[in-house]
């Protein structure tokens, strides 16, 4: 059984690697992170190898959300450029007006602190953060709206004692 299975999944990546990795060339327009893709969408069939019913539909689905991913990541990457280049021209940047919130911020616990910083501040999606983070998505969320409920709280009662 087990020598059949190696079989099938030996004669499915023969067959469908060079398409699969063409179309990822296609998308992402560099034949190295076209192999990388393809690659880890073979790796990831293959952890799901008896539960996975259509691998060709598995193999291109996990590799389109592989490319969106990619394309997020370089978007990320040129606007931190963008931003860096523009703050270069204008000099060092102001302070922002209310630097109270970057102390908030500061003085939150790690746990809470770090994923505020890593999808607010560096702009990466909740997916992104846990798997930087080792947590699961749904801890990420429950500590996002754990740090902003802290954030507001502070917030309201700095602005209580201003009034």
């Amino acid at each position: 059984m087990k020598r059949s299975r190696e079989k099938a999944a030996s004669e499915l990546f023969a067959a469908l690697y060079p398409r699969l990795a063409g179309w990822c060339r296609r998308l992402v327009d560099d034949d190295e992170t076209a192999h990388e893709l393809a690659s880890e969408a073979f790796t990831r069939l293959w952890a799901r190898w008896t539960t996975v019913d259509e691998p060709q539909g598995f193999l291109y689905v996990t590799t389109a959300n592989l490319v969106r991913d990619h394309w997020r990541k370089l978007e990320r990457e040129r606007r931190a450029v963008r931003r860096v280049a523009t703050e270069a021209e204008l000099g060092p940047r102001a302070e922002p007006v209310d630097p109270s919130v970057r102390l908030l911020v500061q003085s939150l616990p790690e746990r809470l602190r770090v994923p505020i910083l890593l999808h607010y501040y560096a702009d990466m999606p909740v997916r992104e953060v846990a798997l930087l983070t080792g947590r699961k998505e749904g801890t990420v969320k429950a500590d996002l709206h754990a740090a902003r409920e802290l954030l507001r709280a502070h917030l309201r009662r700095s602005l209580d004692h201003t009034s």
